[in-house]
């Protein structure tokens, strides 16, 4: 029997603006509906209002709110012995950097009543000052491998 073969990583390009690898990427987690030359706009207004209220440079800026936001651990549900287990492990870099992301733009999404891209320069800068929705998510889930952590153990069956 074969074993399982792993997906090769594709090769994401940088913006146009910026040229940022994270920020293409994050440009490509914000499209809706195929639509990416709206997405752009949207994360380039949100860039330069970070740019015009933080007077820094917004790719720091949001490189480290991303990093603030990336969780370490998070759990998975194992069934072992008729019981189900959550087992904490640890979260590999290019699964924390895309839940950050999507952190941050579910939370900018979920809220209403101004444009897109104030919400969520909003959400990147509460990341930046380790607060906000996003932040909350993170630490909920670290919460949980923390209490689960005596099954941590099961983990060599994942």
């Amino acid at each position: 029997m074969r074993g399982k073969r792993c997906a090769k990583p594709r090769v994401i390009e940088p913006d146009y603006k910026y040229n940022n690898v994270s920020v293409g990427k994050f440009v490509n987690y914000l499209i809706i509906d195929g639509k990416k030359s709206i997405a752009t706009r949207v994360a380039y207004d949100a860039l330069e209002i970070i740019a015009d209220k933080l007077k820094s440079e917004p790719v720091f800026v949001f490189e480290t709110a991303i990093k603030n936001t990336s969780p370490v651990l998070e759990v998975k549900g194992r069934r072992i012995g008729g019981a189900n287990y959550q087992i904490p492990f640890e979260v590999p870099k290019i699964r924390r950097q895309t839940l950050a992301m999507k952190w941050m733009i579910n939370s900018a999404r979920a809220k209403q009543g101004k444009p897109m891209k104030e919400f969520l320069a909003d959400e990147i800068i509460d990341a930046y000052n380790n607060q906000g929705s996003a932040i909350k998510k993170k630490d909920e889930m670290h919460r949980m491998a923390e209490a689960n952590k005596a099954f941590a153990h099961f983990a060599k069956f994942i």
